[in-house]
C-alpha cells in the first residue's frame, strides 16, 4: 500500500461536505415525502439514490484515511464523523421503507413537526461541517452547536408529545406499537444531529 506523506487537508474537508450536504437533501425530500405520502411516492427511490451516493463518499472517505499518513486532523475524529453524518441518511431512508412496510395511510402532525426539526439541525450541521477547515473561529462554531443542542432538546420534547398522543382515545395498540418505532427513527435521526455537533466540538477543543 502506498501511503502520502503530507496531509492532504482539502480532500478530506471537501469529502465531509459534499456528504453532509447530501445528508441534509435527503432530509428536505424525506420532509417533502411526509407532506405529500403515499406508498409509491417517487421520493422512495430518489432516498435510496442519496443513501447510495452517501455510501460512495464514505467509501472513499475510508479509502484516503487508510493511504494517507498524516491527516489534518485526527483520523478517528474523521472517521466518527463520517460515521455519524451517514447514520443520519441511513435512518431516514430506512425509516422511508418502514413507513411503506408498515402502510402508513396518513401522516401525524407530530412527525411532521419532529421531521421540521431535523431539517433545521442538519442544516446548521452542514454550516458546521464546512467551517471545520476554520478552526480559529471558535467561537462562531461554538454557537452553532450550541443551536444544535437546542434543536435536539426540541425533538425530545416533541417525542414526548408524540408518544403521549399515541395514548389517546384509546389507540389501536398495533398503531401504538407501529407509530412509537417511527418515532424512534426520527428520534435517533435528531440524536444523531447532536453527535455531529460534539463531535466538532470536541475537534475545535483540540485544534483551536
Amino acid at each position: 500500500m502506498r501511503f502520502s506523506l503530507l496531509p492532504k487537508e482539502n480532500i478530506f474537508y471537501q469529502l465531509l461536505e459534499q456528504l453532509a450536504v447530501k445528508t441534509e437533501k435527503s432530509v428536505k425530500i424525506f420532509k417533502e415525502l411526509i407532506e405529500s405520502w403515499r406508498r409509491d411516492h417517487p421520493a422512495l427511490e430518489d432516498l435510496k439514490d442519496l443513501e447510495h451516493d452517501c455510501d460512495r463518499i464514505v467509501h472513499e472517505i475510508m479509502v484516503k484515511l487508510n493511504k494517507t499518513f498524516v491527516t489534518p486532523i485526527d483520523r478517528e475524529d474523521i472517521y466518527h464523523l463520517t460515521k455519524k453524518i451517514d447514520d443520519v441518511v441511513d435512518v431516514v431512508q430506512a425509516l422511508s421503507e418502514r413507513m411503506v412496510l408498515f402502510q402508513v395511510r396518513d401522516v401525524k402532525n407530530e412527525l411532521k413537526e419532529m421531521t421540521v426539526v431535523l431539517e433545521k439541525a442538519m442544516g446548521i450541521c452542514v454550516v458546521v461541517v464546512s467551517q471545520i477547515k476554520n478552526l480559529k473561529d471558535s467561537k462562531q462554531l461554538f454557537d452553532l452547536c450550541i443551536q444544535i443542542h437546542t434543536l435536539e432538546n426540541q425533538g425530545d420534547r416533541l417525542f414526548e408529545k408524540a408518544l403521549g398522543s399515541l395514548f389517546l382515545d384509546g389507540a389501536d395498540p398495533l398503531e401504538v406499537i407501529k407509530w412509537k418505532e417511527i418515532y424512534d427513527f426520527l428520534e435517533r435521526a435528531i440524536d444523531t444531529c447532536e453527535d455531529i455537533a460534539d463531535i466538532i466540538w470536541g475537534i475545535v477543543v483540540k485544534y483551536g
